[in-house]
This record gives C-alpha cells, sequence and structure tokens, in this order.
C-alpha cells in the first residue's frame, strides 16, 4: 500500500510540475517581450525575470541538489537583486534544464527517499516536505507570472477554455 501512495504523491508531482504549471509559464513567457519580463510596477515588487531565477534557485536546491546529495551553491539574494541579465529565452532556458533535472530526480525516487531526511536551505526536512514545498512554491509564483503577463499584455491566457463548453465554469 505504502509504494502505491508513493507513486501516487510522485506522479501527482510530476503531473502538477511537467504538465502544467512549467508549460504553461513557458508559453507565458515566451509571448512577452524581454522589457516585459523585466518589468517592476515598483522596486518593492519582483519581476517575471525575478520569479524566473527564484524558481531556478528554488526548484534545484530543494530537489535537484538535495535528493542528488550535491553541494548547493544557490545565491538567493541575486535571483531578486538582478534587473535584467539575461533574456526571456535564456532565463526559460535555464528554467528548463534544472526542470529537466528535477523530472528525473522525480521518476526515480523511492518510498525511502521520501522518509529520508535532508538539510536544505537550514530546514532539517523529510523527503517528502522537499517535493511537497517545490510543488507549492512553483504553484504559487506560477500564479504570480500568469497575473504579471496577463496584467501586461491584457490577453486571456485561455487555460481553462473548456471549462466554457461544458458548463462545468459555472
Amino acid at each position: 500500500m505504502a509504494a502505491d501512495m508513493t507513486a501516487l504523491f510522485l506522479d501527482f508531482s510530476r503531473r502538477k510540475l511537467f504538465d502544467q504549471y512549467w508549460p504553461r509559464m513557458r508559453g507565458c513567457v515566451e509571448s512577452l517581450t524581454d522589457g516585459q519580463v523585466w518589468w517592476r510596477p515598483n522596486p518593492a515588487c519582483n519581476s517575471i525575470g525575478n520569479l524566473i531565477l527564484h524558481l531556478n534557485g528554488n526548484v534545484h536546491q530543494w530537489m535537484v541538489a538535495s535528493f542528488n546529495r550535491l553541494e548547493d551553491a544557490r545565491n538567493r539574494p541575486a535571483e531578486f537583486g538582478d534587473t535584467g541579465s539575461l533574456s526571456a529565452s535564456a532565463l526559460l532556458e535555464r528554467l528548463g534544464a534544472t526542470m529537466q533535472e528535477a523530472s528525473d530526480v522525480l521518476a526515480r525516487l523511492t518510498e525511502n527517499e521520501l522518509l529520508a531526511r535532508y538539510e536544505i536551505q537550514g530546514y532539517n526536512v523529510s523527503g517528502l516536505d522537499a517535493v511537497y514545498q517545490v510543488v507549492e512554491h512553483f504553484g504559487m509564483h506560477y500564479g504570480q507570472v500568469l497575473y504579471i503577463a496577463k496584467s501586461l499584455s491584457g490577453v486571456d491566457l485561455g487555460f481553462h477554455r473548456e471549462l466554457n463548453k461544458t458548463g462545468r465554469a459555472d
């Protein structure tokens, strides 16, 4: 039964990250200019570029480095301090490579690895905690990216148009 729960949890995590959040966010960002990707409404807010750098750092630290027992070389303050050093395509390429590494990790995780303890960002967490943190964290910033992009473009992103045809949108 535990192996079934492990498989269900990992499958759900993979679907959220790699079938929903990442492809939608990537497509949304691909439609923007570099200027839009680095736009900030004020200095207290993050740009889409900052959020992509931040997601890259988070996914690599919490999933790739932790489960592969790699040294964590994350520079979190740099993720938020950048004001436009990379093009939108370079940002997406970087995050895409990290997402592929994370996908590889999720494809091979075992129940024992999900129950094991890891030191990540100063926290002692289980592998289950780490995966859940990445999915939840990615989902939160994914929503921010979509909101900023929709605000800048004024275009409906159309992710749930099929619901209008089924009556489930009510």
